[in-house]
């Protein structure tokens, strides 16, 4: 399987189709059927208790399988999620940049299955895991 998107048509295309969120997430690296992301955390996405909040880290987790999926069938925005399922595992560090490594495990036509790990900068362990299920647009 080929890429049909690169790292930096990945990152253009989130400035400009989400840019109300653009700023919090960037691609780090791209390979068939894998990719690595990046959201920047401040104080927005903190919590109480000082830690990186849930939302932040589903938001992680499910731009990075949406990002995983257009890399290898182009740029299609309608595709949307139909499922996720995630752990929180481990405390993240606060104020530390989450980093998401995600496997796309299913690429049908009509369905896409990825698997996300997030690792909290300065932290060896995972702090969530997430399997995310797309519904991919027919072709028109």
């Amino acid at each position: 399987m080929q890429l049909k998107m690169s790292l930096d048509e990945l990152n253009v295309f989130l400035v400009e189709h989400f840019p109300q969120v653009a700023g919090d997430f960037e691609v780090l690296d791209v390979s068939p059927m894998r990719i690595t992301t990046r959201a920047l955390v401040d104080d927005k996405h903190l919590r109480p208790g000082n830690t990186v909040s849930g939302p932040t880290m589903f938001a992680l987790a499910d731009v990075s399988v949406y990002l995983g999926i257009l890399a290898m069938i182009g740029p299609k925005a309608l595709a949307v999620t139909t499922n996720c399922a995630i752990d929180f595992m481990r405390k993240p560090v606060a104020n530390a940049n989450l980093r998401a490594e995600t496997r796309i495990l299913k690429l049908g036509k009509v369905l896409a299955v990825g698997d996300t790990l997030i690792y909290s900068e300065g932290q060896d362990a995972p702090v969530a895991r997430a399997g995310l299920t797309y519904s991919i647009p027919p072709e028109q």
